[in-house]
């Protein structure tokens, strides 16, 4: 049965990759990007070689709270059409790391926007339909003060502690906050694969690109996802894992919600 899937970041890296491989096989997939040439070429070059039908795009900075307002109103337009939904879109190391709201460009881009984006897309999706969201084997205790942009991280600090504190927040949307039944997944796709972020990142070439892309294709369509809701897959292991143990730690969970919800509600 044909899919629709939007990919977030799906302009570049692994998320073009499974976008490409889910188009291939004849789904239509909705591109996400920032920039809206290349958006606009990645559409272009789709339909050119994989059909008029294959693709759509949205273009919107996920550093932006503008821009992901309007992303949450196209997702409310959406959302009954969308088959599944991928929170990969990612920042690790940026000249800029602090945003004009003092909060952390990383902490925006891999765990507020995801939390903003899954809670829309959980609303308005059907019954049963996925939410994957691109997490890491780099996982740390989130420091509330550092979320909140009261205190500042190295880039490795940062990383890891948005990408465990979006797990944590998967997790909890899954378990607690799921009346449809939906399928929400936590998905680390590897380390150090072959993308630009690790290669400004850590100077290295990294592993084959396709190992991120087919995976998330797999998680999107796969029979094995059909029922990991509340789940971690890590594919540095090829198996589902044991969450970090923050994920069970009710406070902790408590608290971090909480704090999602107090920023989100001052900007949104």
């Amino acid at each position: 049965m044909r899919k629709r899937i939007l990919i977030t970041g799906s302009t570049d890296g692994i998320g073009l990759v499974a976008a490409e491989k889910l188009c291939q096989s004849g789904h239509h997939v909705i591109l996400h990007g920032r920039n809206a040439n290349k958006l606009e070429d990645r559409i272009d070059d789709f339909k050119l070689r994989l059909g008029e039908d294959s693709c759509e795009g949205i273009c919107a900075d996920l550093s932006s709270w503008t821009d992901l307002r309007a992303f949450r109103k196209i997702i409310s337009t959406l959302g009954p059409r969308i088959d599944v939904f991928v929170n990969n879109a990612g920042v690790f190391k940026s000249s800029q790391p602090i945003l004009d709201t003092n909060l952390d460009l990383r902490f925006m881009v891999n765990t507020l926007a995801p939390y903003v984006l899954s809670k829309a897309a959980m609303e308005m999706m059907c019954e049963g339909k996925r939410i994957i969201n691109l997490s890491s084997a780099a996982q740390a205790s989130v420091d509330i003060q550092a979320l909140r942009g009261d205190r500042r991280l190295n880039d490795n600090a940062a990383y890891a502690q948005s990408k465990l504190a979006l797990t944590m927040f998967t997790t909890y949307l899954a378990k607690q906050n799921n009346p449809k039944n939906q399928v929400v997944v936590s998905l680390n796709p590897a380390s150090f694969i072959g993308t630009n972020m690790v290669r400004d990142a850590y100077g290295m070439e990294g592993k084959d690109i396709n190992i991120g892309g087919d995976i998330i294709v797999d998680t999107s369509i796969g029979e094995r996802f059909a029922n990991a809701n509340g789940m971690y897959f890590d594919n540095d292991r090829g198996d589902f894992s044991d969450l970090h143990p923050d994920v069970h730690d009710e406070d902790k969970v408590k608290t971090l919600i909480r704090t999602f919800d107090e920023i989100v509600g001052e900007h949104l």
